[in-house]
């Protein structure tokens, strides 16, 4: 979130330049004649002095833009109502073994204990990724877990943008937060993530649950706490060996047996 814009929110700066500062520009050109380069060589001589204090606003103004850091656009929290809303976590699910490509996944059901409807309710998850110290990499940020598919429902028919981005209706401009709309009291919103463990080792996942994107609208615990959690994961080097089991036809654990 860019820092708010000092002449956005300040009252408006008087102009500098006295009342008396000589225009150029009047005559013709003004009053709408035929005459639009005809300028008098002695009222070009009279504003060349003017010229310095003119470029001197011009670039203060700039620079106060550029340190502001926008463009004259409205802040991005702009829209978003300001306020403390109750929530509750019922239910967190991501199995604590996993192995190296096993597809699995991460739920977490979250209701709205309040009086008031969440703007947006939306979960950050941490530690999806990891940061990689490799020389020369165009991007420090690898997976542990490669999402299939995130919360929220698919576009039908699919859009363009999901060749390159991961299914799922529920995705923000954050990489790692995902949002599915307002929620009204005492109603309740299921997150799923669809993933496959890419990286061996021990890993802890954290999670975070907001009532908006822009951080006005905070999401609390009935005690006041802030609504989170985090899971401890072993993932294994390669999968389990399984068999089809001939009797029943069900995937089980073990090797095949090579005697009838």
């Amino acid at each position: 979130m860019y820092p708010p814009c000092a002449t956005a929110t300040g009252a408006p700066a008087s102009d500098p330049v006295p009342r008396r500062h000589r225009r150029w520009y009047r005559g013709a050109i003004v009053r709408g004649g035929r005459r639009v380069f005809g300028v008098a060589r002695s009222r070009i001589r009279g504003a060349i002095p003017q010229a310095p204090r003119t470029l001197a606003l011009a670039a203060a103004t700039g620079s106060v833009l550029l340190a502001c850091g926008c463009g004259g656009g409205s802040r991005q929290d702009v829209g978003e109502v300001a306020g403390t809303f109750e929530m509750k976590l019922l239910h967190a699910s991501f199995p604590s073994t996993q192995a190296v490509a096993r597809p699995t996944r991460l739920e977490l059901q979250v209701r709205n204990t309040g009086a008031h409807t969440v703007p947006n309710v939306a979960v950050t998850v941490d530690s999806f990724n990891y940061t990689s110290n490799a020389p020369e990499l165009a991007a420090d940020k690898r997976p542990v877990w490669a999402i299939e598919r995130g919360p929220g429902a698919i576009a039908q028919p699919p859009v363009e943008t999901q060749e390159v981005s991961v299914p799922g209706g529920g995705q923000t401009a954050y990489l790692n937060t995902w949002a599915l709309g307002p929620l009204a009291p005492g109603r309740t919103q299921t997150f799923i993530w669809r993933v496959v463990p890419v990286k061996a080792g021990t890993h802890t996942v954290r999670f975070a649950v907001s009532a908006g994107l822009a951080g006005k609208a905070k999401a609390r615990l009935a005690s006041g706490a802030a609504v989170r959690g985090q899971f401890k994961v072993d993932i294994a080097g390669a999968p389990p060996r399984t068999h089809v089991d001939p009797a029943t036809g069900r995937v089980v654990a073990g090797s095949f047996s090579a005697t009838p």
